[in-house]
């Protein structure tokens, strides 16, 4: 069953870079933004990808985890991270469990065809687990400081 908001989204344990194991009951207490994108080293990804790594430390100063995720593989993503210069981890969704639990798996077209992809998508979960906040369909220009405003308010709250 896919997550609603405002109900808690249930613990998931994923492989992430630097060798992560990855789960939502681990990261209590503290808020975390997921974000899920179609592509490593696309230019949306890339950009994407840079405007949280630019917010990191505001992020971290409002209690807030930030983990990026798409369907490719762990060297993929440890490329990547590396290339950009990441500060956060990536996760690596190849059997799409996360993609189905937040349901970003859409129909997209590229040039004519139709196929399968994810929907570039950020969620942003409260200390308790429970989804407080959405954004699907995102356009990247302005939409992490979007997030990051959203992670302050629900930090202070």
């Amino acid at each position: 069953m896919a997550v609603e908001l405002d109900k808690p989204v249930a613990d998931f344990q994923v492989q992430a870079t630097s060798g992560q194991q990855i789960s939502l009951a681990d990261l209590k207490g503290r808020q975390v933004v997921l974000y899920f994108y179609p592509k490593d080293s696309t230019p949306g990804c890339t950009t994407e990808g840079g405007d949280f790594r630019d917010q990191h430390a505001a992020f971290q100063a409002a209690g807030t985890a930030v983990f990026g995720v798409s369907r490719d593989g762990l060297k993929s993503h440890e490329n990547f991270k590396a290339k950009q210069g990441f500060p956060f981890e990536l996760i690596s969704d190849k059997d799409e469990s996360l993609c189905q639990l937040f349901d970003v798996i859409k129909l997209k077209k590229l040039y004519g065809k139709e196929y399968m992809g994810v929907d570039r998508s950020t969620f942003l979960i409260d200390k308790d687990g429970v989804l407080r906040k959405e954004w699907r369909g995102v356009k990247v220009p302005g939409h992490v400081a979007a997030v990051l405003a959203a992670a302050e308010a629900l930090n202070k709250a």
